[in-house]
């Protein structure tokens, strides 16, 4: 693969990951909006208490999607800084590292991912993993799932 083809492949990582942490912003909206709906249209019965039981626990419901739409929001402006059109030597924020087993894209924590077929995990550069893979290079090894891996390419 020529290092255009590696920046091309990454940046397609990066903007997979854009379109999936927008599509969990949409989703949160809309769950805020009916959250919102359930308590505005929870009507008022002869047992007061049901009533307000009923806001709340909306009130509860759509504060809690808030949290995770804001969440989303931070998550896609660090992924939105992530340089991918560099070719690194170590494993950091914006490269994509190649084991035997899996692959690994530093950006953004969304889990694995499949893309064209091939798993792939995001991660976050803040979590323990991403961590855990700083600054290592082609060839070094580290553990995982109880595995010794090594690294066989970085990019």
């Amino acid at each position: 693969m020529t290092s255009q083809e590696r920046i091309a492949f990454k940046t397609g990582l990066k903007q997979a990951g854009k379109l999936l942490i927008a599509e969990r912003i949409a989703m949160a909206k809309s769950a805020i909006d009916n959250a919102q709906e359930a308590a505005n249209s929870e009507g008022k019965s002869s047992a007061g208490d049901k009533y307000e039981t009923g806001r709340a626990m909306g009130h509860l419901e759509k504060n809690m999607y808030a949290r995770q739409q804001a969440e989303n929001i931070k998550e896609l402006a660090r992924l939105q800084e992530v340089n991918t059109d560099a070719i690194y030597t170590t494993a950091q924020s914006g490269a994509f590292v190649r084991c035997a087993e899996q692959a690994f894209f530093i950006g953004a924590g969304l889990g694995k991912q499949l893309i064209d077929g091939q798993p792939v995990f995001f991660l976050s550069p803040y979590t323990p993993l991403a961590k855990l893979l700083l600054d290592k290079k082609t060839g070094d090894s580290f553990l995982f799932n109880k595995k010794e891996t090594v690294i066989l390419e970085i990019y």
